[in-house]
């Protein structure tokens, strides 16, 4: 079988892994949000943390629960991450120094889990599992609570109430990720990824033709549990430093494909529970035919790119093979590469850096588009929202009417919040990879010059403030510069949209429905989709197309 038809093939399977689990997912979903139910082990945990579950919220309200439970985990992650040295199950590592503890508290409780360490080689399993996986199942909850309240935003009428950030969040992790999570790790295991806590062991003797070599050494790990909601709840990071390029993390095209299936359910699962939260799966449909085609043209221009490489190297190895692993080849690895960049995911199983010009460049724009096709879990559907927002307004200056959505009209405060929403991010990208760009010291980072030396830099910012967490493999980001800028980046780059976002939903909840009328824009139509595509394309091209040209496509058209 050619290695094109083999990666076809996989994208195939994907799709109808990915149809088979949307129906009933999102519907389950929808269920969680709207039920008036707690279960027991919920009441237990609402009591152990002082929360009434029952109370409604306003926005203001609400986001003070987002941020101040976020800013507990901080300060958490960050201790632990400090007094490591003195933990149990520390495997010997020493405690981690203070700006690259501040970055990787930061990193994990923002989704985001950028990662400037050798995993392996520097957090012990108290670290790893009661710290960072942690974060992988709270960060991700969170996420989906805040599209939740925008959902609702939109769904009730004539109250600023958005539920209980509290119960969304615990229910969260208890109804959907724990329970997924649990099936996951038992399937990654059945292929040979590793679930133990053992400690650090030499590994067999290398021999080559010369002489005998010297041996490795490996520690072991909860890695099959980490690596499930890693991808489950699109946080990224890895328990190894080659992360899902790593045969214990990830050992055969089969688990690889299953992790592709993970990163993607929630979010494309999302736009379901958003059509019967809001009364119509005609809009959820309108929302996921947007994702689903922008996700199918990337992953088809990345293995178009990569297979069609030029070159002597490129023709004899049948495409782009150099920093691709044999085990999945040029296919999986670019249909991963994707799925990994148009959500807030950041896993790899092969290295952004050696992809072709062009293809790099469709890793750092699938992030520059805000990572909403699908997204990141709830990050994507409350994104690409706000993007129907602006199509719609964009639509009603066409035809000189007060542009209307899902009942509510957009007016002056409500294009505000949505305007300031889509401008937070490039402004810390671009400012950030300028600032950097002209100092000395960050320059030296890099171990590449010219149109790639620059797309490494705009590459981790990008990353970071997108809340992806991949990176260019030749930056050497663990430097007191990157860790604190890049921490501060993904701090501002999670929370502040979700001020905006939070209070955009308390507006369209205070609001009368408005009537449909002959002249209201069919939102659930095929044209309005073509519409926010379009929207998408142009508000992501104009901010980075001028950084793009830059970096990748000057490397691309120079190759």
């Amino acid at each position: 079988m050619s290695p094109v038809l083999a990666g076809v093939l996989q994208l195939l399977a994907l799709i109808v892994a990915l149809g088979l689990s949307y129906r009933p997912l999102g519907d389950h979903m929808a269920r969680v949000y709207s039920s008036d139910r707690h279960l027991r082990v919920e009441k237990w945990i609402y009591k152990g943390i002082g929360a009434n579950p029952s109370v409604e919220m306003r926005w203001p309200a609400y986001l003070r629960g987002v941020l101040a439970f976020s800013a507990v985990g901080v300060l958490f992650l960050y201790l632990l991450q400090r007094v490591q040295g003195a933990l149990p199950g520390s495997l010997g590592f020493v405690s981690i120094d203070p700006d690259q503890a501040f970055n990787t508290a930061a990193s994990f409780v923002a989704n985001t889990n950028w990662q400037s360490y050798y995993g392996e080689q520097a957090m012990g399993h108290v670290v790893q599992t009661g710290g960072l996986a942690v974060q992988n199942f709270v960060s991700a909850a969170l996420g989906i609570a805040v599209a939740v309240a925008l959902v609702r935003g939109f769904a009730r009428s004539r109250t600023g109430e958005l539920g209980n950030f509290w119960a969304d969040l615990v229910r969260g992790v208890v109804r959907i990720l724990l329970p997924i999570s649990v099936v996951g790790a038992l399937v990654l295991v059945a292929c040979g990824a590793i679930q133990n806590f053992a400690g650090i062991h030499e590994v067999g003797q290398f021999l080559n033709e010369h002489s005998m070599g010297g041996s490795q050494q490996w520690n072991g790990g909860a890695v099959a549990s980490q690596e499930v909601i890693k991808e489950l709840g699109t946080n990224g990071g890895g328990y190894f430093n080659a992360n899902s390029a790593h045969p214990f993390e990830n050992p055969d095209p089969l688990s690889n494909l299953f992790e592709i299936y993970l990163i993607l359910l929630i979010p494309f699962a999302l736009t379901r529970t958003f059509g019967r939260m809001v009364g119509s799966l005609r809009q959820g449909y309108a929302i996921l035919g947007t994702m689903a085609a922008i996700w199918l043209v990337f992953t088809g221009l990345m293995l178009w790119t990569e297979f069609a490489g030029r070159g002597p190297a490129f023709e004899l190895a049948g495409g782009a093979m150099e920093g691709k692993e044999t085990r999945f080849g040029i296919g999986a690895s670019a249909i991963f590469s994707v799925a990994t960049t148009l959500t807030s995911t950041g896993a790899v199983n092969s290295f952004h850096s050696s992809y072709t010009g062009f293809g790099g460049g469709i890793t750092m724009l699938g992030m520059q588009l805000g990572e909403i096709a699908p997204g990141g879990v709830g990050s994507g559907l409350y994104g690409m929202l706000i993007m129907a927002i602006i199509a719609v307004f964009i639509a009603g200056l066409m035809v000189g009417r007060t542009p209307e959505y899902l009942g509510k009209k957009i007016g002056t405060r409500q294009i505000k919040f949505a305007a300031c929403y889509i401008l937070v991010t490039p402004a810390l990208v671009l400012g950030f990879t300028a600032v950097a760009m002209a100092l000395d010291t960050p320059s030296h980072s890099m171990t590449n010059s010219g149109a790639h030396g620059f797309s490494e830099i705009l590459y981790a910012y990008t990353s970071g403030a997108n809340n992806n967490g991949s990176a260019f493999a030749g930056l050497n980001a663990d430097t007191q510069w990157f860790n604190t800028t890049l921490g501060i980046a993904m701090l501002l780059g999670r929370f502040l949209p979700m001020v905006f976002v939070l209070a955009l939903a308390g507006s369209l909840a205070e609001q009368t429905p408005v009537p449909e009328t002959a002249g209201t824009l069919r939102t659930e139509k095929p044209l309005f989709t073509g519409l926010l595509v379009g929207t998408i394309l142009i508000v992501a091209g104009l901010t980075y197309f001028p950084a793009l040209a830059l970096g990748p496509l000057a490397e691309g058209l120079a190759a």
